[in-house]
């Protein structure tokens, strides 16, 4: 396992981490995804990567949620990672999405019901190295952490 950053476990970067999400889906719903679409921090800064709406429902509360994130387009499939930027734990999205698969996609101005599955280990065997091509860091997440970070399939429903 790699070193990680210091300060990426720390709270105060976890709660920077909500706001500016927060934030980023304010400005992708407010302008149709013509702002906040794509990601630009880290190997996204040269190479801009595209970022989804996740519509997911809190497994505790049943509330809405909505979470932004990296996709790959893989036919019908979208594909987004849980990778937290390599924090121990996985994010809380993965978490509903497991207990609620049933979500809604948004590219763009563009919404989508689909349903979410965890890849199996041949599918992300596939799926991590093209994940790893889009968006260079999650290589980096990998080894800050020593759980296997989740690739996540949403399918058309």
């Amino acid at each position: 396992m790699q070193n990680k950053p210091k300060g990426l476990d720390d709270p105060g970067t976890v709660k920077f981490m909500k706001v500016m999400a927060a934030v980023n889906v304010w400005l992708f719903r407010r302008t149709g995804g013509r702002l906040g679409s794509h990601w630009r921090i880290g190997a996204g800064f040269r190479n801009p990567v595209p970022i989804c709406l996740l519509e997911h429902t809190g497994r505790k509360t049943g509330l809405a949620r909505t979470t932004p994130l990296v996709y790959l387009e893989d036919g019908p499939n979208v594909v987004v990672v849980a990778s937290q930027a390599g924090r121990p734990e996985n994010p809380m999205w993965f978490l509903n999405v497991v207990a609620n698969p049933d979500v809604t996609v948004q590219v763009g101005r563009s919404r989508r019901a689909m349903r979410a599955k965890v890849a199996d280990t041949a599918e992300r065997a596939v799926l991590w190295p093209r994940l790893v091509d889009l968006y260079a860091d999650y290589a980096s997440y990998q080894s800050w952490t020593e759980r296997e970070i989740p690739v996540v399939v949403l399918e058309p429903r």
